[in-house]
């Protein structure tokens, strides 16, 4: 398959191409800063993305088999200002807009687009499931989360294939959440983020990939989909088993007062709510996690 990456410089994107090569599939990758993309891809096709002008991306698109976007400002890598808020959406709406733009145009149509997402569509959740099927929540996350996936959802109308990746906390030593949490704790100062009894859904950055390369070669998979382990876990069992697998003690709580001074308004979304997101559609589908327990994940990564 020729498969279209947007926003591929990141965690996910960068071992998501990996794997795609490794699969045999002809990869183009979408990047404003080709000259950095380069140093982390050598056997990929590049090509310059401007979203305000949307450069040539029809003729980029014309013909290739499968669109992932994973385009949009890092949700945590400064604070909300309302600047910085304002970014974060924009940044997402009109990627999302450019690529349904240049698709209306294209004369031979990819079949899927593969659109990110995240968890925060459903706002904070303190007790139940969440599956596909529940509703959208409350929150700056939410709304970011339901604008993006709507301007995605409006490749159906081309007769394409949409699948909306819902995401949990990828685990990754080099990088992401795992990253900054294995700092404290080789201090010998690690312990649950507020109370600890938020939920927190996770899956393995592995596990993550292969869900999307099973998704993008599935094509009765189509919609919202969750993207994390089966195995759920709140915040408190999440760094008691880090703890462990580290030989590190996890008793010192982070106070809410704390987190709030330093990460503003964007504490409670990112670190202290969660949801106990279930994968019912990738289970359903026949899905094989590598790493479904969340020891056996850690031990993977921090060996």
């Amino acid at each position: 398959m020729q498969v279209v990456v947007a926003g591929g410089s990141g965690l996910i994107g960068r071992t998501l191409i990996d794997r795609l090569l490794q699969a045999h599939h002809e990869v183009i990758l979408l990047s404003r800063t080709p000259e950095k993309a380069r140093k982390y891809f050598t056997a990929v096709r590049i090509e310059f993305w401007d979203v305000k002008t949307n450069n040539a991306l029809t003729d980029v698109l014309d013909g290739t088999d499968a669109v992932i976007n994973f385009a949009g400002e890092p949700i945590g890598a400064k604070r909300w200002t309302q600047i910085q808020k304002e970014k974060i959406l924009s940044s997402r709406i009109e990627s999302t807009q450019a690529i349904i733009s240049a698709i209306k145009q294209t004369k031979r149509k990819p079949s899927v687009l593969l659109n990110a997402s995240a968890v925060g569509y459903y706002g904070n959740v303190p007790e139940g499931e969440v599956t596909e099927a529940s509703l959208k929540g409350t929150g700056f996350l939410a709304d970011v989360c339901d604008l993006w996936e709507a301007e995605a959802l409006k490749a159906q109308e081309f007769g394409m294939r949409v699948v909306l990746l819902r995401t949990g906390v990828v685990l990754d030593r080099n990088g992401g959440a795992l990253q900054k949490l294995l700092i404290p704790f080789r201090l010998f100062l690690g312990g649950p983020l507020g109370s600890g009894k938020q939920w927190f859904p996770w899956i393995h950055l592995q596990d993550e990939v292969s869900a999307i390369l099973f998704v993008m070669e599935n094509e009765y998979i189509t919609g919202s989909l969750n993207l994390d382990a089966p195995e759920s876990v709140r915040m408190l069992e999440f760094c008691k088993k880090l703890g462990k697998i580290l030989r590190r003690p996890s008793w010192m709580h982070v106070p809410v007062f704390i987190l709030k001074l330093a990460f503003g308004e964007m504490a409670e979304p990112l670190l202290l709510h969660g949801q106990k997101m279930i994968p019912k559609k990738l289970s359903d589908a026949g899905f094989k996690f590598q790493f479904p327990k969340l020891e056996d994940a850690l031990r993977d990564l921090l060996a």
